[in-house]
């Protein structure tokens, strides 16, 4: 098996706008369904895969979705109508596979190999797509960015990035507003004034928009910078390779030397790696003292990081601090509302006041379930309604009136899953355990108002990253698993 991969990377929005369009006029979809499920999608690779006869040839195409959630959808109700259009468009039979699309915003290059990715035509040599298909392409969907055969040349670098995270497409308000500025004001003179920017907030709430933004209003206005986005998780990863095969140099040079602004997202997972957090301090100190912007995020201040060496805390509060708290009802109502306009959904106003009520902590999550609400109804016929709505989001949304306790909903999962409360905070790690366990830190993380380190006390001392993946999980599990589902459902009849 070879990958097929243009060295043109031009080539990848014209295979995508001819599919797309492909769809558009024959794919038997209605144009919610393509806003909602195809455009969104990502072209990330095309292998061509032998038969078994060994003689002919299946063009092996791979999608990326944003969720795991719109992975499995897209896989069970759009797979045929998708490798028709591949079919059609790469002239061989092809065969479609959907994954989940990269969080972090920095895609890995991949190998071009020599073969053009389409046809060439015999006259000009030029490349084609079969049937003219690239004369009047459509424009490309708005959120179909290449991840796939990326260059990582200054020119190109844009398309690391998500370009719907802009200042613009941010809504501000009293929670954001400062740190919006802030992030603003790094983007048009970087390292002049704010170095470094450390954000932080509970999850959920537009620190990785405002990293996408910086970025993309970067480059912007100097297309030849070299920007970074990596995770700290990533950076740690990198780390322990680059020591495994002996290539700390290269690391070193990569972080060092290679751009102007790098943008560390999730900085908290680098507390307590003693070997990390040296290399960290270091390469702070090198991008620092040659004036390269970087801007760093967290769950939380400097101060509240546990473990974190104290020189690397007094570094990270050399430049300035700002804070994203929940936002109020007024901007949760306008984030929603962005929302539906810019996937052009319907949505009374009496739906986004009652979404924004109740769902108070989370904007990702609010947008979420704007989607999930958005496709129930494109699906069945149904008007989004005020009614649809409490019908649908029962696992979403807590009745009105309901006073969740810690104890309350430990002791809901614990009789559902015919378990002790106090084995919560064993250590066991038997899956008729941990996964209650999951569950109850879920729901506590839902509907308290409680933050990661203070659940984890209430869970034998848990480390705050415990919590976070298990609220994770079964935000993936719900969608993905009908017993998870069930068992929360059934768990919140309990309450």
């Amino acid at each position: 098996m070879r990958t097929l991969l243009q060295q043109d990377v031009s080539q990848w929005p014209e295979v995508w706008r001819a599919v797309y369009r492909h769809l558009e006029t024959e794919g038997n979809l209605t144009p919610q369904q393509l806003q909602l499920w195809i455009a969104p999608l990502r072209l990330i690779g095309i292998q061509e895969i032998p038969s078994a006869d060994g003689v002919s040839h299946v063009m092996g195409v791979q999608m990326a979705a944003q969720t795991d959630f719109a992975s499995h959808w897209i896989a069970t109700h759009f797979q045929p109508q998708l490798e028709q259009a591949f079919t059609q468009i790469l002239g061989q039979p092809a065969s479609l596979s959907v994954v989940v699309a990269p969080t972090d915003g920095a895609a890995e290059a991949m190998e071009p190999h020599s073969e053009p990715l389409l046809p060439k035509s015999a006259e000009t040599g030029s490349v084609s797509a079969p049937d003219s298909t690239s004369a009047s392409l459509p424009p490309l969907p708005d959120s179909g960015v290449l991840w796939g055969a990326m260059s990582r040349s200054p020119q190109s670098q844009s398309t690391q990035f998500d370009p719907r995270y802009t200042f613009d497409s941010f809504v501000v308000g009293a929670s954001n507003q400062f740190a919006h500025a802030s992030a603003f004001a790094v983007s048009e003179n970087p390292a002049r004034q704010y170095n470094p920017l450390f954000l932080y907030s509970q999850p959920g709430l537009g620190k990785t928009h405002l990293l996408h933004a910086i970025a993309n209003g970067v480059l912007a206005r100097n297309p030849n910078a070299r920007v970074l986005y990596i995770s700290a998780e990533r950076f740690v990863n990198e780390m322990i390779e680059s020591i495994q095969h002996h290539k700390t140099t290269e690391f070193r040079k990569k972080y060092r030397d290679s751009y102007d602004v790098i943008l560390f997202d999730d900085i908290q997972f680098i507390a307590g790696k003693e070997r990390t957090e040296e290399e960290f301090f270091h390469t702070f100190n090198a991008l620092h003292s040659s004036k390269r912007q970087i801007v760093l995020t967290s769950d939380r201040p400097p101060k509240e990081i546990e473990g974190l060496e104290e020189r690397l805390r007094t570094r990270f509060e050399w430049g300035l601090i700002a804070d994203i708290t929940p936002p109020e009802i007024e901007t949760r109502i306008a984030i929603l509302k962005a929302k539906a306009e810019r996937d052009d959904i319907y949505l009374p106003d009496e739906v986004a006041t009652f979404l924004a009520t109740y769902i108070k902590s989370n904007v990702r999550e609010l947008e979420g379930v704007l989607i999930k609400l958005q496709a129930h109804a494109s699906l069945t016929g149904a008007e989004l309604s005020l009614e649809l709505a409490k019908q649908q989001l029962k696992l979403v949304v807590p009745e009105q009136g309901s006073n969740y306790t810690i104890e309350s909903i430990q002791s809901a999962v614990a009789k559902h899953f015919r378990l002790k409360a106090a084995d919560f905070k064993s250590n066991s790690k038997q899956r008729s355990v941990a996964r209650p366990r999951q569950i109850a830190m879920y729901l506590i993380r839902k509907y308290t108002s409680l933050g990661f380190k203070e659940i984890g006390h209430y869970f034998g001392g848990r480390d705050h990253t415990t919590i976070m993946h298990a609220c994770r999980e079964i935000e993936k599990k719900i969608d993905s698993e009908q017993e998870v589902k069930d068992a929360v459902e059934a768990i919140q009849n309990l309450l």
